[in-house]
């Protein structure tokens, strides 16, 4: 006979307990984590993202000097200080060199440069002298720079003086590895842990205790913090002086090599970071040379340019009886193809002429220097005929720069009768003007070179009064005004009308005059303001006719 089942609820099966040869056995509870681990696990991360945190800002910088200001401010922070300075001077010899302070004037840098190189911390760092072991120095401490017997008298007189009494330095190097650092996590050392035993780790780069806190430079002593020791984790420690891969894919096969210089913070009292603090500092100075060792080489290809494009322009202006001349000229960052030219053309003639080839870069800087040059040529053979000249300068533009365009203005002047005659291609009009009119000559009836099948545009004739003054400009003037074209050409209007009498007989005086009215910040400062293209040359020529 079966035995009767258990009766059923809603039609949900009755539980059945659990075969004794199947039942789990019972899980002891897990272990509390160590405090120790999660002290070190909260300093690394807190490290981590402090770091983080402070490169974000550095890699934003595009400049050099915003550069090794960032790089001032953020190991000032790190390591506890209030001031400091980086010596740059790339190893490769090639520059540039230069010392940036953070709350030190050009005065103290000063004082600081005439300490001997061999004395100074930064001079360790440049010279790369080695350790007794034979190994350059990784960085340079000066706890109590007055009690140091074997320091250089000198040095204990300037930092007497600067009112400084300890110092640290480390070095600029993108291929140089941190000595005690390892991959992962590790790289970063622990909390070391109290005289008791416990951790001490709060989770601050600076160390436990009272070191600052990230971003808030400070003045505090660090002498009793605790040494952390070496943190090399056995057979995967990764070699002390292997860069980081992505450093070196960072830096490019073109940038600069070696050492690039050296920063050393100051302290107000006899102090030196902890070994936390080092690891922060030194970490963060690789990252931050990778990036300096990038803008290096940028403001290297900027300079080259910017020398190839001078070199193709007049090194100085003639002197012709009747006129006399002035120019201002500011290259945009990547270096424009904007000229401007002033030519003495037989019988006491001069021929002047400004232009701009469409693009920026080496390649238009070279387009533009030919084009000058050709146009030189044809100013020589043909110059009373403005017209005939540009027709043959863009003839010669369609046969060897098809892919490009250029804007042009050339005028044959004769000084003694004071007569001009002016054709354009597609360029902004000249500006007559003087103590009864200022009125531009209207020259705009004409397209680019380049751009038609076949260029022709009738010529302007002027006649300047005695005293009056004809000024001649790029594009790249309006624009970095940042308004509209309008109201760019009623300013520059508006600054050559307002000149004073004293000012109309000079023209160097004239053309600053301009600049400062059209281009209160300056024109550095306005290459940055929102235009077409920010990055134009900017070219200023004035003829004042006596």
């Amino acid at each position: 006979m079966n035995a009767p089942h258990a009766p059923k609820v809603a039609g949900i099966d009755p539980p059945l307990p659990s075969p004794t040869q199947t039942a789990d056995p019972v899980t002891p509870p897990l272990a509390a984590p160590d405090s120790g681990v999660q002290d070190r696990l909260a300093g690394w991360v807190s490290d981590l993202t402090t770091l983080h945190e402070l490169t974000e800002r550095l890699v934003r910088t595009d400049t050099l000097d915003e550069a090794l200001r960032e790089l001032l401010r953020a190991g000032a922070s790190l390591v506890g200080a209030r001031r400091g300075l980086v010596a740059l001077e790339p190893a490769d010899g090639l520059g540039p060199v230069i010392t940036v302070g953070l709350g030190l004037g050009h005065a103290d840098l000063g004082q600081i440069e005439t300490i001997p190189r061999g004395s100074a911390s930064a001079g360790h760092l440049l010279d790369g002298l080695p350790e007794p072991g034979g190994e350059r120095r990784a960085d340079v401490t000066h706890p109590d720079i007055a009690s140091e017997a074997d320091l250089d008298p000198r040095h204990r007189e300037v930092a007497a003086r600067l009112g400084f009494s300890a110092s640290y330095a480390v070095p600029l190097d993108p291929f140089r590895a941190d000595p005690r650092a390892t991959p992962g996590l590790s790289a970063i050392p622990a909390p070391a842990p109290g005289a008791d035993g416990s951790g001490t780790g709060t989770g601050s780069p600076a160390g436990a205790g009272d070191h600052p806190a990230p971003g808030i430079p400070g003045t505090t002593s660090v002498t009793d913090a605790p040494r952390l020791p070496e943190t090399g984790h056995g057979r995967d420690a990764a070699p002390a002086t292997a860069p980081s891969p992505g450093l070196t894919a960072a830096m490019g096969a073109g940038g600069p090599s070696g050492r690039l210089g050296g920063a050393a913070w100051l302290y107000d009292e006899p102090a030196e970071p902890a070994e936390r603090q080092r690891h922060l500092v030194g970490l963060y100075c690789q990252y931050a040379a990778a990036h300096i060792a990038r803008l290096i080489e940028l403001s290297r290809a900027r300079a080259a340019v910017t020398t190839v494009q001078e070199e193709l322009l007049p090194t100085r202006l003639p002197r012709v009886p009747g006129v006399r001349l002035a120019v201002r000229h500011h290259p945009g960052p990547r270096g424009g193809g904007d000229w401007y030219d002033a030519l003495p053309l037989p019988d006491g003639a001069l021929g002047l002429s400004v232009g701009g080839v469409s693009g920026s870069g080496p390649s238009a800087v070279v387009a533009m220097g030919r084009l000058r040059a050709s146009l030189r040529a044809y100013a020589v053979m043909e110059g009373e005929d403005p017209v005939a000249v540009l027709s043959d300068l863009e003839l010669l533009l369609r046969l060897t720069e098809p892919a490009r365009s250029a804007t042009a203005l050339f005028a044959y002047c004769e000084p003694g009768t004071r007569r001009v005659v002016l054709a354009g291609a597609g360029h902004c009009p000249p500006l007559l003007t003087g103590e009864r009119r200022t009125e531009f000559v209207e020259t705009t009836l004409s397209a680019p070179l380049g751009m038609l099948s076949c260029w022709e545009a009738p010529s302007v004739e002027v006649a300047p009064s005695s005293g009056e003054t004809l000024l001649f400009y790029s594009d790249g003037l309006l624009h970095r005004t940042g308004e509209p074209m309008d109201r760019a050409f009623a300013r520059l209007h508006t600054a050559a009308a307002s000149a004073p009498k004293g000012v109309r007989g000079d023209p160097d005086a004239f053309a600053d005059h301009v600049l400062r009215t059209v281009l209160p910040d300056g024109p550095a400062a306005s290459v940055g303001r929102p235009s077409e293209d920010g990055t134009e040359d900017l070219v200023l020529l004035v003829a004042h006719f006596d």
